[in-house]
């Protein structure tokens, strides 16, 4: 008589390892293919190299081979591509989502005070979160921060043709005056009656000074360096400053200025020790957004103009980010230099090609 086989008693040696993966909570959203996950993350698979959001129908991997990412821009900087699906998906979702935050900033410019980020979320069918997330992920910049730009530049355009000072404070949405002076600073740089009044009476102090580039001006105003110019003729450079500030008090700097113009020579002859200017940068709110990315570039490294789109989040903005480097008055502070084309070759730069390719030479060199 043939006796009956038993299966092997488990023990700890053949008991299979339990993945750190299926301990995570968001495992259990995959597992479910829970729609409402689409935003909060994806799921890559080590085995085959792609990522997938939470609801995507594909076969489920092992759950040892899954790696979760906050973003698929995360993902995709790990390496892993987005699966047919996922691009699809993708390519979708965009179109929604640009749909949904273009009309929560018209909701935004259209009402009497900055709508609350509960109230834009719910209009929008998100949580706060989500919605916070994707708002950011289209325009670069928060509701709140979006809703302040808009802000100033009411207060900008209101400044220029109302019949008062205090008729612009309250076109452009503050309900009291003390609520205005407040933020005044730092949306405009200087009084409202001055920034009115086209810069009178502000004190720009400047001096010129010679490096290895050329001639170099700086000029700074009460709330930090406000131009850094290269050139040729120090005349030039000089005529410059006065169109860029036509109705300020422009002073030469002194012997204690000058110790600044030599800081900064020195970041033009050693660009990769950096300088801790405090910059009055008053562009606009995306200009802003493309300098900030621009002082973000290493030392010694480049990027393209369609590279920092993509990092403000606005992929399709490649043009508008090669004028905001136009724009820049800061040279080398602010690096527009270290911007080059797709294919690495140099395109312009406001003080000359030539010295785009010995600033980007030496730094290099270091």
């Amino acid at each position: 008589m043939t006796k009956p086989t038993h299966a092997p008693a488990r023990t700890a040696a053949n008991t299979p390892a339990t993945s750190p993966t299926e301990h995570d909570p968001r495992w259990a959203r995959v597992l479910a293919r829970d729609p409402a996950a689409d935003g909060d993350f994806v799921y890559a698979v080590k085995t085959t190299g792609v990522y997938c959001r939470p609801s995507s129908p594909s076969r489920l991997p092992r759950p040892e081979n899954v790696e979760f990412f906050d973003t698929p821009q995360a993902a995709e900087a790990a390496g892993y591509r987005p699966s047919k699906r996922a691009a699809a998906d993708q390519s979708a979702t965009a179109a929604q989502h640009a749909a949904l935050v273009a009309e929560a900033c018209r909701r935004i410019e259209h009402a009497a005070e900055p709508p609350a980020l509960d109230t834009l979320a719910r209009e929008a069918g998100l949580s706060p979160f989500h919605f916070h997330r994707v708002f950011k992920a289209v325009t670069g910049l928060t509701p709140r921060a979006y809703a302040g730009a808009h802000r100033a530049r009411r207060l900008r355009d209101g400044l220029g043709r109302a019949g008062s000072v205090t008729e612009a404070i309250y076109e452009a949405g503050f309900n009291s005056n003390s609520r205005f002076y407040e933020a005044a600073g730092q949306m405009l740089g200087m009084t409202a009656s001055r920034y009115r009044a086209g810069g009178a009476d502000t004190d720009i102090r400047f001096a010129v000074g010679e490096c290895s580039l050329g001639a170099i001006l700086v000029a700074q105003s009460e709330r930090g360096v406000c131009a850094i110019l290269l050139g040729d003729d120090p005349d030039a450079l000089a005529r410059e400053l006065q169109d860029q500030f036509p109705r300020a008090n422009l002073i030469g700097g002194d012997a204690g200025f000058e110790q600044l113009v030599a800081r900064v020579v020195g970041l033009i002859e050693a660009p990769s020790l950096g300088l801790d200017l405090p910059l009055d940068v008053r562009g606009t709110a995306f200009q802003e957004r493309v300098w900030q990315a621009l002082r973000e570039i290493p030392p010694g490294t480049t990027a393209s103009y369609a590279e920092i789109a993509a990092r403000i989040g606005a992929p399709k903005a490649v043009r508008a980010v090669a004028q905001a480097c136009g724009a820049n008055h800061i040279a080398v502070a602010i690096p527009c230099h270290r911007v080059v084309r797709s294919d690495g070759q140099l395109s312009g730069y406001r003080w000359g090609v030539e010295r785009k390719r010995e600033l980007l030479g030496r730094e290099g060199q270091a």
